[in-house]
């Protein structure tokens, strides 16, 4: 038992280091005009990560959506039995994070794995790469 809280209380100090560090050292975010940002925030809005904030996984697409200055809103799934957990369970299938949450088209759709949601949103919303498309 005291080894399990042990190993949490290590788990959350290195989550929260983890985090600092990341924050401190984010990439340049990217450019764009009034309007596209606009538009871009207008998209960002049907959409949540669930996360838990010291997760370096968490941490990896939060540190993508910081660069991309996508206003998308955070959910904390980590408190055990709480609002946020218990969606994320109950309508995404598993406490599981990071996970994209986007609506569209009257549609849901859980997206789970750090990677595949990084190059979702690099996809969706790096200027870079949309306008190459």
């Amino acid at each position: 038992m005291i080894k399990k809280v042990l190993l949490r209380v290590m788990r959350e100090v290195a989550g929260v280091i983890w985090a600092f560090f990341s924050f401190i050292f984010t990439p340049a975010k990217v450019k764009r005009s009034t309007e596209e940002q606009a538009k871009v925030d207008a998209e960002v809005q049907n959409m949540a990560l669930y996360q838990y904030f010291g997760c370096p996984f968490c941490i990896k697409v939060r540190k993508t959506v910081r660069r991309l200055k996508l206003p998308l809103e955070y959910r904390n799934a980590q408190v055990r039995g709480g609002e946020h957990r218990n969606t994320l369970e109950k309508e995404g299938g598993t406490v599981k994070v990071p996970c994209l949450r986007i609506e569209e088209n009257g549609e849901t759709t859980w997206m789970y794995e750090s990677n595949d949601i990084v190059a979702y949103l690099n996809k969706r919303f790096d200027p870079s790469l949309t306008k190459n498309s």
